[in-house]
């Protein structure tokens, strides 16, 4: 499923000089090399990672299907030219995690602010006792290394998300956003993940995508290390 024409009808002429300077150009002048690399490098290191921790794969999906839930799920996410795809993720909430959201989103006028504002609860009820542990320590993600193999999505790039954040949020800097495949991890992680505003997420996407580089793909994967470590903005 592909999300074309409402790609089509983005008009980045019309966008005002603030939007240029905070989101600049949709594509990057790297050499073709830079992009064949990256893709080379995503499928060496995602494959070999995927049988590296196999052991520690088939470990998490056992402690979190004791719940009587799929240890795995697929979100609907929009990746790289408007093309739908299933973002997988190791299951950090609890099966009923949509009634759980609706009635907090009713009741919290806070939590339903938030949530518009920031797609983050720092405190969510959703959220199982492993599944805090995972999302700290990034291990939810893991699974997306089989989206990488497929080709939806990138170790690095920004990151995935559904079409109402993209129309709400992105405006002109959508054009950037679905010039790329989503990544694990990217300038957003290393740059505090949940505690930047949506807004300054929308420009590091964008920067990304302007200054994309292979030795700058390198240079985002080394510094996810110590901010998956130190544990900043993961909620």
């Amino acid at each position: 499923m592909t999300h074309t024409n409402w790609l089509n009808n983005i008009q980045v002429e019309n966008a005002t000089s603030l939007e240029q300077g905070l989101y600049g150009s949709a594509t990057s002048s790297s050499p073709a090399w830079h992009h064949v690399g990256k893709r080379m490098l995503d499928v060496t290191a995602a494959g070999a990672a995927l049988l590296f921790l196999a052991p520690l794969l088939l470990l998490l999906s056992a402690i979190i299907m004791v719940d009587g839930g799929s240890p795995v799920f697929g979100h609907e996410r929009v990746g790289r030219n408007g093309r739908s795809f299933r973002c997988l993720k190791f299951r950090s909430m609890v099966p009923n995690a949509g009634e759980v959201l609706a009635k907090l989103l009713k009741e919290d006028p806070e939590a339903a602010h938030l949530w518009a504002t920031t797609r983050k609860l720092p405190r969510d009820p959703r959220v199982t006792a492993i599944g805090r542990f995972l999302r700290a320590t990034s291990l939810d993600e893991l699974p997306q290394l089989i989206n990488v193999l497929r080709g939806e999505m990138s170790l690095v790039g920004p990151r995935p998300v559904v079409q109402e954040e993209l129309t709400e949020h992105y405006g002109v800097a959508a054009v950037s956003y679905l010039s790329v495949r989503p990544g694990i991890t990217g300038l957003w992680q290393i740059s505090g993940r949940s505690d930047t505003t949506y807004a300054e997420r929308v420009a590091l996407d964008c920067r990304y995508v302007r200054e994309f580089s292979f030795w700058s793909d390198l240079r985002i994967l080394w510094r996810t290390i110590p901010a998956v470590l130190a544990g900043r903005g993961a909620y």
